[in-house]
C-alpha cells in the first residue's frame, strides 16, 4: 500500500516510515523544520519528503494517511483529509495493526517505558537480542550507533523463536497518540515484556500532574498478559504507586541499593560492575558508558532480555560492545583544545544526570553546559525552578532565551555569574567562545537542532 506520513521527520514517525518501506510499502511524507539525523536517514532510504503540510498533497491519493501527534486541527492538509473522507490512522495504531500484532505472526513485543533513558535502554536491549542471534525488529527514538538506523522490521516468522514469536523492541512513549486519540502511545503496543524504568512529572502541556501520568502507566500494565514480565526500577516510588493499582504479570525488579530477593542490582562503578541477583553474581558488565543512570538502564535491559531466553551472562557480553546512541554524550569535535559534546537531555533530571556523567569522565576539567528550553514543558516554565539544581555541577551554564513567557535570567539568578543568558544562537555562541579555554568540555543539551549552534560553535572555537 501507499502510506503518506504527516510529521514524518519525528523520530517515531520516521521509524515507522523506515519499517513500512522495508516491509514493501510505498512511503512518502511531509513535515516542517526538518533536521538530521532523521532527515538524512529518510533520504537515504529513498523516501520522498515534502516540505510543509500543503492541502495539494491530497492529490497523492495514498491508501492511508498516517498522522503524527505533531498534527492538530487547523493543519491545512489534515482539514482536506477530513473533508474528503480519506482514510487516516495514527502512527501507533498503524504499527500495532500491521507490524506488532497483525492477524498472523504477531510479535513478542518488548516495550521500554519511563521518563528518562528510554532511547538508551531500548538500544541496549535491541543490541543484546541482536548479539544473541534473535534478529529483533526495533523502533528507537534515536539512532543506535551499533545499528546506524533508528528502526527496522527484523526477522519475521516463528522458527526457533521464544514462544513462536519474533521479538520486536520498541521505545514506549507516554505522550499522546494523535489529536483524535488522546491515549498514550504505548497502550497500542500490548507488550509481553515491559520495562518501567522511572517515572517523573513531564509533558506539562498534556498532563496536569504526576498522578495523571501514573494512570497512563497503569493502563500500560493492564495490557501485559499474565505470562508476561514487568521489569521495574525498585528505586521509584511513583512506580510503586502504579503497581499498587494492579499487577497481573511476573515481576522482575532491578536497581535496589541493597539486597532484595530475586532483584537484579549492580556492584561496582558504572563503567565496570557485577550484576547480582539477590546475593549471587550472575554476570559482569565492562563497557565505555558512564553514569549510574546507564548502569540502571543496563540492568533493565538484562532483565527484559532474560524473558526471551537470553541469559544475563550473554546479555552482559553484548553490552561490552554497545556503542550508545547518537546525541547521547556524543563527542562532535574538538577545536582549540576544547571538546564539544552533544546530548538530547531536556528535562532537568536528565540534564543533571548527563552533566554528572560527563563530570565522572572529565574529572577536574571545566564543564560548560549549554541548553535550550525547547520542549513544551520547559517553554511553559513548569520546571524553571529546577534549572539551578540541574546545572549545579557545571562550571558555567549558557541558556538560550526564547519566547517562553518566563525569563531565563530570573530562573538562573541563584547561579549568579555562573549562568549566562543570550537571546539568539549567534550571541550565545559568542559568549561561549569568549569564556571557553583549552581543556574545557562544552556540553550542548537540546532535543532539537538548536539553530545550528553545534557547527557554529566549533567554527568559532577554531578561530
Amino acid at each position: 500500500m501507499h502510506l503518506h506520513i504527516l510529521g514524518i521527520c519525528g523520530t517515531f514517525m520516521g521509524g515507522i516510515a523506515a519499517i513500512a518501506r522495508e516491509a514493501g510499502h510505498r512511503v512518502t511524507g511531509c513535515d516542517t523544520n526538518v533536521y538530521p539525523p532523521m532527515s538524512d536517514q529518510l533520504r537515504a532510504l529513498g523516501i520522498e519528503l515534502i516540505e510543509g503540510f500543503g492541502a495539494d498533497q491530497l492529490a497523492l491519493k495514498p491508501d492511508v494517511y498516517v498522522i503524527g501527534n505533531v498534527v492538530a486541527r487547523g493543519n491545512p492538509l489534515m482539514e482536506v483529509i477530513l473533508d474528503a473522507g480519506a482514510a487516516y490512522t495514527s502512527g501507533p495504531q498503524w504499527l500495532a495493526e500491521n507490524v506488532l500484532h497483525p492477524p498472523v505472526q504477531a510479535r513478542h513485543v518488548l516495550a521500554v517505558a519511563g521518563t528518562h533513558g528510554k532511547t538508551s535502554t531500548t538500544s541496549m536491549l535491541a543490541w543484546i537480542l541482536e548479539q544473541a542471534g534473535l534478529q529483533p525488529g526495533f523502533l528507537v527514538g534515536g539512532v543506535p550507533l551499533n545499528f546506524g538506523i533508528s528502526a527496522r522490521l527484523g526477522q519475521t516468522g516463528t522458527a526457533g523463536m521464544p514462544g513462536g514469536r519474533c521479538p520486536f523492541v520498541i521505545e514506549a512513549d507516554e505522550y499522546d497518540t494523535a489529536f483524535f486519540d488522546k491515549r498514550s502511545k504505548f497502550v497500542h503496543y500490548r507488550p509481553r515484556t515491559a520495562i518501567l524504568n522511572n517515572l517523573e512529572y513531564d509533558h506539562a502541556d498534556i498532563f496536569p500532574d504526576l498522578a495523571a501520568i501514573e494512570t497512563q502507566f497503569h493502563h500500560l500494565v493492564r495490557t501485559v498478559p499474565s505470562t508476561g514480565r514487568l521489569v521495574v526500577n525498585s528505586r521509584e516510588t511513583a512506580l510503586d504507586r502504579v503497581l499498587a493499582r494492579g499487577c497481573w504479570s511476573e515481576l522482575q525488579r532491578f536497581g535496589a541499593r541493597k539486597e532484595e530477593p530475586g532483584a537484579l542490582r549492580a556492584r561496582g562503578e558504572p563503567h565496570g560492575f557485577d550484576v547480582l541477583r539477590g546475593g549471587l553474581k550472575v554476570a559482569r558488565v565492562d563497557w565505555p558508558l558512564l553514569g549510574e543512570h546507564n548502569q540502571l538502564n543496563a540492568l533493565a535491559a538484562i532483565g527484559a532480555a532474560e524473558h526471551v531466553g537470553v541469559t544475563p551472562e550473554v546479555a552482559a557480553a553484548a553490552l561490552s560492545t554497545f556503542l550508545n546512541v547518537r546525541r547521547r554524550l556524543e563527542l562532535l569535535g574538538e577545536a582549540g583544545g576544547i571538546k564539544v559534546y552533544d546530548d538530547f537531555a531536556h528535562h532537568p533530571t536528565a540534564m543533571r544526570t548527563t552533566i554528572n556523567g560527563l563530570r565522572r569522565k572529565a574529572g577536574l576539567a571545566r564543564i560548560l553546559a549549554v541548553f535550550e528550553p525547547r520542549t513544551n514543558t520547559m517553554k511553559q516554565g513548569d520546571m524553571k525552578a529546577a534549572l539551578p539544581w540541574a546545572l549545579e555541577e557545571a562550571d558555567l551554564a549558557f541558556c538560550l532565551q526564547g519566547n517562553y513567557g518566563w525569563d531565563a535570567a530570573d530562573a538562573l539568578l541563584p547561579m549568579g555569574a555562573q549562568a549566562v543568558v543570550a537571546d539568539s544562537v549567534d550571541k550565545l555562541v559568542g559568549a561561549i567562545a569568549r569564556a571557553a579555554r583549552p581543556g574545557d568540555q562544552v556540553l550542548v543539551m537540546s532535543n532539537g537542532g538548536f539553530g545550528g549552534l553545534h557547527a557554529k560553535l566549533l567554527t568559532a572555537l577554531a578561530r
